[in-house]
């Protein structure tokens, strides 16, 4: 593999925004491998042709994002066992001509939370119920986080995702509308607000009432940009700590390159490339100081 170029990239719509380019091509670069990583925009009804083109083309690995992460999974030759239980695949290898696909979704955002937040035995709430959604509740039931609120426009998908996060241990569920984030219902004790939305990349903040929560709870939000997303600026505002998805991009990313080459990754290589982008790694804008 090391002399033989090969292409990988991600596909989304939309997902012009990406920076998994930057920071795989400066990976591959660090590694001194002939690979060249691209972004596709590709739709959800576009998509079993886009892989049959990947096949085709005998690329070495792809990355999902919204809105193909849930449809992926029935246009796959085999699914990891860990992808499955999520419900969604975010990264594909391919070889000898199948398509594996596996979800490093959680285990990313396990490590860009580590040292930040207590999750064991605590409260933690999630906005949205896709396939975002899913890898951050599975990570959260994992790491022993005793009940997770699942707030959603549509309350059945939410009541879904609760079901199957229950299936993983012993684990409280409440779901709730997104009025109630904005009423403050349920938030006295969260110790983790994540939003798993694609809002970021909007202007149009979700309303919660921070002050509800502790003062040391945490807002994160999975989008990540040079800017803070209105979700963290809001959150901020209400003197809250904040993080943005930056620091789940990398470990994801990271864990994606491990399973594409088989070698470690060079996660140094990786965060200056994000950083040269403009992104300080797992950061947003602190709290806003009391006067």
């Amino acid at each position: 593999m090391r002399g033989e170029a090969r292409l990988f990239g991600v596909l989304g719509d939309p997902v012009d925004h990406s920076l998994s380019p930057a920071m795989h091509n400066a990976a591959f670069l660090a590694c001194e491998l002939p690979y060249l990583y691209l972004r596709f925009r590709v739709s959800s009804e576009v998509l079993p042709q886009a892989l049959a083109e990947a096949r085709r083309l005998d690329m070495g690995g792809l990355n999902l994002t919204v809105p193909l992460k849930e449809v992926a999974l029935a246009l796959l030759d085999d699914v990891t066992p860990e992808a499955r239980r999520i419900g969604a695949v975010n990264t594909i290898v391919l070889e000898d001509g199948r398509l594996r696909g596996d979800n490093t979704d959680a285990r990313g955002f396990l490590r860009s939370l580590a040292g930040r937040v207590a999750l064991e035995g605590g409260h933690a709430v999630l906005i949205g119920a896709g396939g975002s959604a899913r890898a951050v509740g599975t990570a959260l039931a994992t790491a022993g986080v005793r009940h997770v609120t699942i707030a959603n426009r549509t309350l059945t998908r939410a009541a879904d995702l609760a079901r199957t996060l229950e299936d993983l241990g012993p684990l409280r569920t409440t779901i709730a509308s997104l009025d109630a984030l904005e009423d403050g219902v349920g938030l006295s004790d969260a110790r983790l607000v994540v939003n798993t939305t694609s809002t970021g990349l909007g202007n149009d903040p979700i309303a919660v009432r921070h002050g509800a929560t502790p003062h040391d709870c945490v807002f994160m939000d999975l989008v990540y940009g040079a800017q803070p997303t209105p979700f963290l600026r809001a959150a901020a505002r209400g003197r809250r700590r904040t993080l943005d998805g930056s620091g789940m991009l990398l470990h994801q990313g990271a864990l994606a390159f491990e399973a594409w080459t088989g070698r470690p990754a060079p996660l140094d290589a990786m965060r200056r490339a994000l950083a040269d982008a403009g992104l300080a790694i797992g950061a947003a804008p602190p709290a806003a100081k009391g006067h």
